[in-house]
């Protein structure tokens, strides 16, 4: 099988000769190290060196406030932040606002004039086209909802004003929705999948329960779901944290692939998700990033790498159980990962 081959079977859970793998996104920091290790200068060398089935091209974003689609919705009103400042826990713009008329007090940026298109196709046509590439788009609309009103008011507005709740949770989604229109319009014709989604869980449990999250962000979910879909895209939806008990919901919103499976966090065990609903979703993740690809040995890795895959013959995109690779991950390891994946002992 061919890497978009073998990307697509293992999402729709056919027969393949061994399952797709995705890197992840490594970090900034870890640059040096990795480049340095696997002999390469940038990203797009180090993922063809590892032979990897997955290219991701994040939709670039620029505008005077924010370089990154993620950033673009700024509620702390403090001028222009970098990624290491982002933080769900300061006062947001609607923060003691109930009253959803109010809801263009905020200045929402137009995305289409922060968007070109034609960057969007330079950026693609710069990829090889043998590999699967997946457009990573986050449109984060849950998490940049609690940081409109602050994470603690976010989370007491859902019951106290959810009226307001929704207005703010549908106007993050409109703005995704305008934003994710531009670049499909641009690339969708030349890309396999895309990566949206939100931060919904912690290491123990989901941050609110089901019955709130399927109220509010759910039906946004599927309007952005809906859309990829419509030009013929697979959904990879995105939440780290212990958030088995929302996969019900993500399937019957269209999601083909839940990542990552976090290895560490409670009712996450693979065997345990391959059993409850390895017939109506695939996954993306599973080996640890918080413990064992920084502390274990390439050997643990490699082992590690082999139950995922008699666990999930197809079905599972191997990868770290994060999608960004921190510098404390050893490049050993993630060559272990790497190999492993491929059959390699």
């Amino acid at each position: 099988m061919n890497h978009i081959e073998r990307f697509i079977a293992t999402i729709e859970r056919r027969p393949v000769d061994r399952p797709a793998t995705w890197l992840g996104l490594p970090t900034t920091a870890a640059y040096d190290g990795l480049f340095e290790y696997f002999g390469v200068n940038n990203v797009l060398e180090l993922s063809l060196k590892l032979d990897d089935d997955v290219l991701p091209i994040e939709m670039p974003y620029h505008s005077p406030s924010a370089d990154a689609i993620h950033m673009a919705l700024d509620f702390s009103s403090h001028g222009k932040l970098e990624n290491e400042e982002r933080t769900l826990g300061e006062h947001g713009f609607f923060e003691g606002v109930e009253d959803p008329a109010r809801i263009n007090d905020f200045d929402w940026p137009d995305p289409s004039n922060h968007i070109d298109p034609d960057l969007c196709r330079k950026m693609v046509d710069e990829l090889p086209d043998d590999r699967a590439i997946m457009g990573i788009l986050w449109s984060s609309h849950f998490q940049d909802t609690n940081a409109a009103f602050g994470m603690e008011e976010a989370m007491m507005m859902m019951y106290d004003s959810p009226e307001m709740y929704h207005a703010v949770i549908n106007r993050c989604t409109d703005f995704y929705m305008e934003a994710n229109r531009v670049f499909y319009e641009a690339v969708a014709d030349k890309i396999h999948a895309v990566l949206i989604g939100n931060d919904m869980g912690s290491q123990q449990g989901l941050m609110v329960s089901p019955e709130l999250l399927h109220e509010f962000v759910t039906p946004c979910n599927i309007r952005l779901i809906e859309q990829a879909k419509s030009y013929g895209l697979k959904v990879v939806y995105h939440s780290c944290g212990a958030v088995s008990n929302i996969i019900p919901d993500l399937i019957e919103s269209g999601v083909d692939v839940v990542h990552p499976i976090q290895a560490l966090a409670a009712g996450m065990e693979p065997q345990g998700l391959k059993d409850s609903y390895g017939d109506q979703v695939s996954f993306c993740g599973g080996v640890d990033a918080q413990n064992l690809l920084v502390n274990g040995t390439p050997e643990e890795v490699a082992a590690k790498v082999r139950e995922l895959r008699n666990i999930f013959p197809t079905g599972l995109i191997i990868s770290p159980s994060h999608e960004a690779i921190l510098p404390d991950i050893p490049p050993a390891n993630l060559e272990a990962l790497m190999r492993a994946a491929k059959g390699a002992q």
